[in-house]
């Protein structure tokens, strides 16, 4: 049973979240603040978290950041925020999600799903397990990535990202496709998430992210791994 911590601080929408969740068997979590989150997150290991940005005691994102720091659990970010500011900032914080209120339950439902589906340890289609650049290694089988020596931590959408990336060498892989791959179809127009991820993949793999030697841009079509 997947187990889901609702940090929310709305009982109305708590209760509405957690009778929708258990209907579906998901396990539930709720925390009404940050702090409580975060003992709660350590203490039960969740398999995803929901997250309002507008918390009692601290922001949302400071959360985030504190998750960030030993765990690479999904998390979906639940907000009224609509500023693009504030979705990259929460994006760049390291969620891997960002629902805007009011949402339909369905849509946060297939998002949930989307986020647990991440998680899932299934083997590269690829028959490359290890791929080994001058600046970094990836391990696809024990999904792990290294540089100069050092693990490099990685969320669930960045590794996604990078997995179906650097399984296709040399091939341009569209926007349309990736957001499709990781978001879902209903995401395909959102290619500021991708922006702000490639991004986050390029300041923790690249030596000199600003001018990336293996995570390529091709304007306006996609991106593209060289080996």
């Amino acid at each position: 049973m997947p187990r889901v911590l609702v940090v929310e601080d709305d009982p109305q929408l708590v209760r509405a979240l957690v009778i929708n969740l258990q209907a579906r068997k998901y396990g539930v979590d709720p925390a009404p603040d940050g702090t409580t989150a975060l003992r709660i997150a350590a203490a039960r290991q969740p398999d995803v978290v929901l997250l309002d940005l507008g918390l009692p005691d601290m922001d949302g994102t400071d959360v985030i950041k504190a998750l960030r720091g030993w765990t690479r659990v999904p998390i979906l970010v639940l907000s009224a925020r609509r500023a693009s500011d504030e979705k990259v900032g929460a994006l760049d914080a390291g969620a891997d999600d960002y629902i805007t209120k009011p949402f339909s339950m369905d849509e946060l439902l297939a998002r949930l799903r989307a986020a647990v589906r991440r998680t899932d340890d299934v083997p590269p289609a690829s028959e490359t397990t290890l791929v080994t650049t001058d600046g970094f290694t990836i391990d696809l089988l024990a999904k792990k990535a290294t540089r100069a020596g050092h693990d490099v931590r990685l969320t669930p959408t960045e590794w996604h990202l990078l997995e179906i990336l650097v399984t296709n060498p040399g091939r341009l892989i569209t926007q349309k496709h990736l957001l499709q791959e990781v978001w879902g179809s209903s995401q395909t127009n959102k290619t500021n998430y991708l922006r702000v991820y490639m991004a986050q993949l390029r300041r923790k793999l690249e030596a000199d992210p600003a001018h990336p030697r293996y995570l390529i841009t091709e304007p306006g079509m996609g991106y593209r791994f060289e080996s």
